[in-house]
């Protein structure tokens, strides 16, 4: 059970059950477990399904290296349900196994560029320097870096969330689900004015 218990599916809302429901029926999701749990957000949940149906769409990287860069994160990230969906056709098997390899294989320049830059942010940030932003400026151009970058640490912070959450872990939940948690704030702690000057 993951740390934080997905919401039952008789228990969602109306508007999540139907977006869970679309997405997975549309293969847009390989597992609906990640889901019940955004779904505690529902304007979360909305804003990762908007994201997938227009996955690609509008962007100057093109579908296909925001999939692979969205795949080798979540290959780092150690996430599950995401290394195992795709949402560009064009990803095949030999691709992913590119994303695995030294150099990344067959990939095209700006896709091994893109994997690049995204291994780099993940494990050692320091190293995107001025030689790398060289790199980066022969196959992309100044937008395509400004997406790419907001791309990777997009998909790095959700698979590293993901992955906290234990997804198919064996042990109870952490936090058992609770129906007042549904789109619901803890209110904040009050401090006693003596401790709030201090």
């Amino acid at each position: 059970m993951p740390r934080i218990e997905p919401i039952p599916f008789e228990d969602l809302t109306p508007e999540s059950r139907e977006i869970i429901e679309k997405g997975f029926g549309e293969g847009l999701y390989s597992t609906q477990v990640p889901l019940q749990i955004f779904a505690y957000r529902t304007a979360q949940l909305k804003g990762v399904h908007q994201a997938r149906t227009g996955f690609g769409g509008g962007s100057l990287l093109g579908g296909r290296i925001l999939e692979l860069v969205r795949i080798r994160s979540a290959q780092l990230g150690e996430c599950q349900p995401c290394m195992q969906s795709r949402k560009h056709d064009s990803i095949t098997d030999e691709d992913v196994a590119c994303l695995l390899a030294p150099g990344h294989g067959e990939l095209d320049p700006q896709e091994r560029m893109a994997v690049e830059f995204l291994d780099l942010l993940s494990a050692d940030h320091h190293a995107m320097d001025r030689e790398f932003y060289e790199r980066l400026a022969a196959v992309f151009t100044a937008a395509q870096i400004v997406e790419l970058g907001f791309a990777c640490a997009n998909a790095m912070g959700l698979h590293r969330f993901l992955h906290t959450l234990d997804l198919y872990g064996s042990e109870p939940p952490v936090i058992a689900f609770d129906p007042s948690e549904v789109d619901a704030a803890k209110p904040l702690p009050t401090v006693p004015a003596a401790d709030a000057a201090s």
